[in-house]
């Protein structure tokens, strides 16, 4: 760029020019020069060189005192130093004073040494270094009690020459050569910088490792724009750019971040559209000249871009738009904008979703049961939730008697915490200030996070923080995170709640019961054509920052958190004592820190036993429809940002490869997670009554209702009480059994605690919702399985949580489903597993009895259910089992209960339809059969094969095991073996099982747990021969990956791109305060691949990668049913509902048939994919393809392996469809 109009909010470039290293002090008549020769220093004595040294010290230090009075007395930058000349020490006799010596000096200079020289000159610099420090004390002592007047203060040069030749350039283009230079050096810079980005390479090798403090760097800026502390942005952004070391860090995308932000207040220019483009905005807003704006246009052109794309390539809001067309016209009056095009719509491509995105009028989609009014008034409620971003709920602890002493605690909190917020208030400020002087120097300091929220909220974070910190504390470490973690869920909701909320009214026509759409379609696609613009993408804060964050915010709440020492000790003085402590303690034979409170700040808050919660916004469900997925970051909640693969904060490489996939190759994963968050919920309450009720009592821990903190096992008593450790006649051995057994009972504690929280936080959340409809937004992990993004309630939790949910829309049970209800409830009690499904009706009829008396007495009648595997769904099954019976016609009655159909061990289910190994799939139930098969009876029959024998010859296990091989031994093993357990894992697992049968001999659990594990892995062999080849293909090729110095990538049969986070742990220690704080990062890219873990993982991984996909495809079918004259009746309807527990899939009961229909269909399809020459061809491509690598050992023998594609068997697929016990 030849011209560049900086004003005054482009200052600070003076910096940009300086050279590289420390400026050095100018020399007005010339530099130091040596005067001792080398024959003369060496012949003097060792008092002689003292002498001279002194002599030089002292004229050195009268010289540096004049400067000192000099710079104080001018107060500028630069200045001049005059000639210094060092007097010649005496070869014999006395000392000359200093001044005659200086005196008689004048013609000695050109023989001082160079040594010496030196030696001045390093202590010259010293000297400055002090003064300097001195200085900046001095100023800092001006400068306090003014920082944020000073921080909002615009940029300016230092340099007071630049300054005037910029001043003078802005009247017109430049005239001198140094001002054709400085031009020169401002265009081409940005342009290095992109050309270089886009240049280089995958594999970045050290560049890499700069990746996590540019993520910092820009972070830091984008706080900084946030919180309006633009000058502060662009000061440390010149900062780094004057020095060479820094220089590196900063990427276009850093210079355009500020140069935008300073488009809404000034002008500023960098050449690329979007910066001419903020540019032109500004002067707009300023009411430029029409000359300066053509200067501008004339500049874009020489840089080769075009005026139009102003319009069509770059995202502007309305307003901006406005301000864009408002300048231009005054340079160009008659110039009309071109009309925005109409992307064509992407299609998906893949052949598994050509049915889905299909145009077809016949189709129908699922409606809601609610009116268009009320889903409106929903909305608003969630709008106010999320406004507030937190929510209070009352808890469903039990309600105390409220004594004088339960008022007196209550209001002495209540003191305490009015006194804790003016003393939080007082910090904040302190702390911030004190950041700020350190932004001023130029540094990454937390000064801009720590705006990013009001004072107030931040407060009140704090003061939440506090009251529900565990009576043992908690890791300082893991505070940090969370703190931090709050403060960046919040740091941005977007503000255009108006327009949000006409189109969200628009888009409720698609799913109110009583509007039409002119189109039926997909509510992603109906969104899309409303014009929505793209949710801004949120940039992620690195790991290090979040938990340095979040340290300075708990140290905040360390120093102002204070209570009266009367609290504690009745008769001490009224003196102030800290509520938090931190010390040390060891778990897990670690040494971490630990924020504990005050005994008497525990009692305090049981004795005054609030009963209030304090929930996040995103941590509830939602109150309305979640808004439809659109692209990886836009979707979920109404303002608060979520993204659709979840991962730990600070790693990019997931949202990195889903932002560079084509969007139409996400649709399919997108509409699944639209099509499960939009299934409406609703709170059980018969079920959840029963459960306080036993919540509120003393729990019952074999139902899964936790007992209350009263109920935990105390600390050993008598001779086993902790006190005696301390006697002299206490044996060590005893010692150490005391230990042991007060570090048991301590656990058991902490887990009741824990155990107990996480139910009080579910109850308490469906107590709140108990009488409303809720939705339960989704998103997924790396592998492409789906969660709820809502962590305390929903159903995925334990058979309590899914208990106490139903569909909030019902539908009549139909001619079949109360015979799934019935079937349902058998298959919750864990009993008849291999029989036929008419077994288990006739089964569930027998006890129809017992089903009726757990329905109407589950308390005090005979508690049938209470002996099911899944007590809880059980009885909720019998109610509703009881209330169709009981109907007048039960086909009629309208049924809200949802029924499971769970896949038969699922992973080996993928393994033997990619192997179409015929063995393996009769045993999973993947061929028809009469009776449903299963696979940990077979496997446990095969491994009784092998002990007989091994006992035959001898083997003292193997007789000793005679009788206790059962299906409950092996049945973890076996199903956790597709995913990756190692035997050592399989050892454990089985080892567990044999300490819980009181008959077996315990002496023989771990020599038993080895050959069993031995014996199982034998079994599977035998039984899944395509299944072990297939994992060992793929360990083997994960391996030699990771050798190749990358992580394993893969895209999914629906198109979305996966990649394992598994890399060398990465040390980050954050220093000072409370305690430095040290933490390891498996996620950062620039680490090599964890070999160990990449190879162990990429075989469950891609198995749920395709567990996944079926799950989707099922979802998105039983969504889209069509109406075509060759469907079966049972199709020829409106939509299903369905949601899923990973390979357990859920509807209504009248609908169980059409959804296991379209299951095995979709799993056919699924297979049908040629999915491991289609990996083959993929991983070859993206890490053998490389010429640059291709001679590399390990990329040759990932070749081969790759090529080596496992064989497949001679299983037909199709016979899929035809098993009813596939999933069942």
């Amino acid at each position: 760029m030849s011209a560049v109009r900086w004003g005054r909010g482009a200052a600070g470039f003076g910096r940009a020019l300086w050279p590289a290293g420390s400026p050095g002090l100018l020399a007005e008549e010339g530099a130091l020069g040596g005067v001792w020769s080398r024959k003369r220093s060496s012949t003097a004595s060792p008092c002689e060189q003292d002498r001279r040294k002194d002599w030089g010290h002292a004229e050195l230090l009268e010289v540096l005192k004049a400067r000192v009075r000099q710079l104080q007395a001018e107060g500028v930058a630069e200045v001049t130093v005059k000639r210094v000349a060092v007097a010649r020490a005496p070869e014999a006799g006395g000392a000359q004073p200093p001044r005659q010596a200086q005196a008689g000096a004048k013609g000695a200079a050109a023989t001082l040494s160079s040594r010496w020289a030196q030696k001045l000159d390093s202590d010259q610099q010293l000297m400055e270094k002090r003064k300097q420090r001195l200085e900046g004390k001095l100023q800092e002592r001006v400068e306090k009690g003014a920082w944020q007047k000073q921080l909002r203060l615009e940029p300016r040069l230092l340099s007071r020459k630049l300054a005037s030749q910029l001043q003078h350039w802005e009247q017109g283009a430049p005239r001198s050569p140094w001002e054709e230079q400085l031009a020169q050096l401002l265009q081409e810079a940005p342009h290095r910088l992109s050309s270089e980005a886009a240049a280089a390479p995958a594999d970045r090798g050290p560049e890499s490792r700069l990746e996590g403090q540019r993520q910092r760097l820009l972070s830091f800026f984008e706080c900084c724009l946030l919180t309006g502390h633009l000058p502060l942005a662009h000061h440390v952004l010149v900062t780094h750019h004057s020095k060479s070391q820094q220089q590196r860090l900063l990427t276009l995308s850093m210079y355009n971040m500020v140069m935008l932000g300073w488009a809404r207040q000034d002008a500023g220019l960098a050449p690329d559209l979007q910066s001419y483009a903020a540019a032109l905005q500004c002067m707009g807003r300023l009411d430029q000249d029409a000359g300066t704006i053509r200067r501008c246009l004339k500049q874009m052109a020489q840089d080769g871009l075009q005026l139009q794309g102003l319009f069509t390539a770059v995202p502007l809001s309305a307003e901006e738009r406005a301000e864009l067309l408002r300048a231009v016209r005054k340079a160009k009056p008659t110039f009309t904008p071109p009309r925005l095009p109409v992307p064509p719509p992407q299609v998906n491509t893949s052949p598994l979703l050509r049915e889905i995105y299909a145009k077809d009028p016949a189709v129908s989609y699922p409606r809601l049961h609610l009116s268009l009014k009320e889903l409106q008034g929903l909305f608003q409620q969630q709008l106010r939730v999320e406004m507030a971003t937190t929510i209070t709920v009352e808890s469903v602890e039990k309600v105390p008697l409220l004594t004088k002493e339960v008022l007196h605690a209550r209001k002495t909190l209540a003191g305490l915490r009015t006194r804790w917020r003016t003393a939080l208030y007082r910090e904040l400020q302190e702390t911030k200030e004190s950041e700020a002087h350190a932004a001023r120097e130029g540094r990454l300091s937390l000064f801009p996070y720590l705006c990013l929220l009001s004072e107030k909220e931040i407060v009140r974070v704090l003061l939440q923080t506090l009251q529900a910190l565990p009576a043992q504390g908690e890791s300082l470490l893991f505070l940090a995170h969370e703190l931090g973690l709050r403060v960046f869920k919040r740091k941005q909701l977007r503000n255009e709640v108006q327009e949000l909320e006409q189109r969200y009214s628009k888009y409720l026509h698609l799913l109110a019961s009583d509007t039409q759409v002119a189109e039926p379609c997909l509510p992603r696609q109906h969104w899309e054509a409303l014009g929505v613009p793209e949710a801004p993408h949120e940039q992620p804060w690195p790991m290090s920052v979040v938990v340095q964050l979040g340290k300075q915010l708990a140290e905040v709440l360390v120093r102002a958190a204070q209570m009266p020492s009367s609290l504690a000790a009745p008769r001490s003085p009224g003196t102030l004592i800290p509520v938090l402590y931190h010390v040390y303690s060891f778990r897990s034979f670690r040494q971490i820190g630990i924020l504990k409170p005050h005994p008497a700040f525990t009692q305090l808050l049981e004795t005054a036993a609030e009963r209030t919660l304090t929930f996040e916004s995103t941590d509830v469900p939602m109150l309305c429809p979640p808004l439809p997925w659109t692209s990886p970051h836009s979707g979920a909640f109404l303002l608060s940002p979520t993204k659709m693969m979840r991962s730990v904060e600070g790693s990019q490489q997931h949202q990195l490869l889903l932002e560079r996939c084509p969007p139409a190759e996400l649709h399919g994963a997108l509409d699944a997670l639209t099509q499960l968050g939009n299934c409406a919920w609703r709170v059980n309450g018969r079920v959840l009554d029963l459960v306080l009720e036993l919540f509120t009592d003393k729990g019952c821990p074999r139902l899964g209702v936790p007992a209350p903190p009263s109920e935990a096992p105390r600390p050993p008593e008598g001779r086993q009480a902790p006190k005696r450790c301390l006697l002299p006649e206490v044996s060590p051995a005893e010692k150490a059994e005391m230990r042991r057994e007060l570090a048991r009972r301590l656990k058991v504690a902490r887990e009741m605690q824990s155990l107990r929280a996480d139910a009080l936080y579910r109850l308490s959340l469906a107590q709140h919702l108990r009488h409303r409809v809720f939705w339960l937004p989704h998103n997924m992990d790396f592998r492409g399985r789906t969660y709820p993004c809502s962590p305390h309630f929903n159903h995925l939790g334990s058979d309590l949580a899914r208990a106490l949910l139903e569909f909030a829309q019902g539908r009549p049970l139909g001619p079949h489903g109360l015979n799934w209800l019935k079937i349902h409830l058998v298959n919750l009690t864990g009993l008849k597993k291999r029989e036929s499904l008419q077994a288990r009706r006739d089964y569930a009829d027998e006890l129809m009895e017992d089903i009726l008396d757990s329905a109407d007495r589950p308390m005090t009648g005979r508690k049938w259910w209470m002996e099911a595997d899944e007590p809880w769904q059980a009885l909720a099954c019998c109610m509703e089992v009881a209330r169709a019976v009981r109907a007048p016609d039960p086909t009629a009655y309208v049924s809200h209960f949802p029924v499971h159909q769970d896949g038969s061990c699922n992973g080996l289910q993928h393994y033997a339809a990619l192997g179409r190994d015929s063995v393996g799939a009769a045993s999973v139930n993947l061929l028809p059969s009469d009776l449903p098969q299963d696979v940990y009876s077979e496997v446990a029959a095969q491994v009784e094969v092998f002990r007989r024998q091994d006992a035959e010859q001898g083997v003292q296990v193997a007789q000793v095991l005679e009788g206790f091989i059962s299906r409950k031994v092996v049945k973890q093993t076996v199903m956790t073996v597709v995913y990756g357990v190692t035997r050592y894992g399989g050892r454990l697992q089985i080892e567990k099982r044999l300490r819980e049968i009181h008959d077996f001999p315990q002496d023989f659990v771990w020599e038993a747990s080895h050959y069993l594990v031995r014996q199982v892995f034998n079994s599977l062999q035998e039984m899944f021969s395509g299944t072990r080849s297939i994992q060992r293909w793929l360990t083997e090729s994960a391996r030699l990956i990771s050798h190749t110095g990358s992580a394993v990538e893969w895209v999914t049969p629906l198109g979305i791109p996966i990649i394992q986070p598994y890399h060398r742990d990465s040390k980050v220690m954050i220093k000072g305060g409370l305690q430095s704080l040290t933490f390891s990062s498996s996620v950062d890219t620039s680490q090599k691949p964890n070999t160990l873990k990449q190879k162990n993982g990429f075989p469950p991984n891609f198995i749920h990668s395709l567990d996944s996909s079926h799950m989707m495809l099922t979802a998105l079918h039983c969504y889209r049913r069509g109406l075509s004259t060759g469907a079966p009746h049972c199709c020829r309807r409106k939509g299903l509902t369905f949601v899923s527990v990973h390979d357990c899939f859920w509807t209504h009961a009248a609908d169980v048939a059409v959804m296991n229909q379209v299951c095995r269909e979709q799993f056919v399809r699924l297979h049908s994919q040629p999915i491991l020459h289609n990996l083959s061809r993929f991983l070859i491509e993206r890490f053998c393809s490389d010429p640059r690598t291709s001679k590399s050992i390990w990329v040759s023998r990932l070749t081969d392996t790759l090529l080596s594609v496992p064989k497949t068997g001679t299983f037909n697929l199709e016979q899929v469809k035809h098993s009813t016990y596939f999933f069942s």
